[in-house]
């Protein structure tokens, strides 16, 4: 049965091709002080940049640019945004990018006005915003996180070879995002399966979770089907707009805080993906496909029923014949073929990790309490071993 809740998500969205000449309304309700923030530089290459740029010009606006934002924003980064945006008093800041993009606007509209250091405040001691937020608004140009439609930002600080993520409230929740599916064309072919998977794995940290067999659910099945479907026709043809758009929704959907409620939700396979990023910097969809299939299978006969719903609803396995723990694997299998197919990093070895740093990732992947086993810090290390 489900937990009690309260839902809130106060992010208006608007899906669909052209969608960007919405941008304009949308800026009307905000002062003339904008921060634009943005990655290294493919929004440029393909015009993307001079659209945007032309739309807060003719709304008159005084723009303030953060170029050069890192797939794994690193806490300098966070730094240097917060001066820019608290020098120039902004009043709005605007991500164009991917999730990674969205996640730092969002990390330096909590902190720019912060009276301390915010890594400290918000990324170690997990604290809540006591001061001033900058609105943010989000033009989306890769899929897989659901940055534009939640409260979180993820930060790595190399230094400490840590990377954190602080889910936020409701009130730092993009206020407004743009989701037109052909600004993901340009996307190269790694980047975009790493999305579909990191989305697929967010479905899954809150599916295989206590509190079975609820609508969520049936929800979250849903949403799972329809990533592969889409995902293997967008392999074979990465402009079809309905597999883009299919994918750009369901991913938006995997991580709006809907499937989490009253659900106690996993966490663990990010967790550990996360460490691994703090040592290689790779890219995050692809540290939660190399650890995922290790975690499953070491947690699997804890959740044995909802491994087994799994097979059956997600990936159409028949259970005659089949034994619970047969049939639960049977599901596992079905997953790892379409990651095979996807071209997704299955092993650890692939993003650059070695043994003397399984120690290293061990130490710094939180321990979470809403799944099927909490871990302790040597389950982890055999989980990252499974993985090489």
């Amino acid at each position: 049965m489900l937990g009690n809740f309260t839902y809130c998500n106060p992010t208006r969205l608007h899906f669909g091709e052209q969608a960007l000449e919405q941008l304009a309304g949308e800026l009307k309700h905000y002062g003339g002080r904008v921060l634009l923030a943005y990655g290294g530089g493919s929004i440029k290459k393909n015009g993307l940049y001079d659209k945007v740029t032309a739309i807060l010009k003719a709304c008159g606006k005084e723009v303030f640019e953060v170029p050069g934002v890192m797939p794994n924003p690193t806490v300098e980064k966070l730094y240097e945004g917060c001066r820019v945006a608290r020098e120039n008093n902004v009043d709005l800041i605007l991500a164009v990018g991917g999730g990674s993009v969205c996640d730092y606007a969002k990390a330096v509209s909590v902190s720019a006005w912060c009276q301390e250091d915010p890594w400290d405040k918000y990324f170690l001691r997990m604290e809540d915003v006591s001061n001033p937020i900058i609105p943010v608004g989000c033009v989306l140009t890769m899929v897989g996180t659901g940055s534009e439609m939640n409260g979180g930002a993820v930060i790595t600080h190399p230094a400490q070879k840590r990377k954190i993520g602080h889910v936020f409230g409701s009130n730092v929740m993009p206020r407004f995002s743009i989701l037109d599916p052909t600004l993901t064309y340009t996307v190269p072919m790694e980047q975009m399966v790493a999305g579909i998977y990191d989305a697929f794995n967010h479905i899954c940290e809150q599916y295989f979770s206590g509190e079975d067999d609820n609508t969520t659910d049936y929800i979250a099945e849903g949403l799972m089907r329809s990533l592969v479907a889409s995902s293997r026709i967008a392999l074979r043809q990465p402009e079809n707009y309905e597999a883009r758009s299919n994918i750009m929704w369901a991913a938006t959907w995997a991580l709006n805080t809907l499937l989490a409620m009253g659900k106690s939700t996993d966490w663990e396979v990010h967790m550990i993906g996360q460490s691994i990023g703090a040592y290689t910097n790779a890219t995050h969809g692809m540290t939660l496909s190399a650890v995922s299939l290790a975690y499953y299978r070491y947690i699997m006969a804890d959740g044995l029923a909802k491994f087994g719903r799994f097979a059956v609803n997600v990936w159409g396995i028949d259970p005659a014949g089949k034994s619970a723990e047969a049939l639960a694997e049977a599901g596992l299998a079905a997953m790892e073929r379409w990651m095979e197919e996807l071209g997704v990093a299955r092993n650890i070895r692939q993003l650059g990790v070695t043994e003397d740093m399984l120690e290293g990732i061990a130490d710094g992947a939180f321990l979470m309490t809403g799944g099927y086993r909490t871990l302790t810090r040597n389950d982890v290390l055999n989980i990252l071993k499974a993985s090489m």
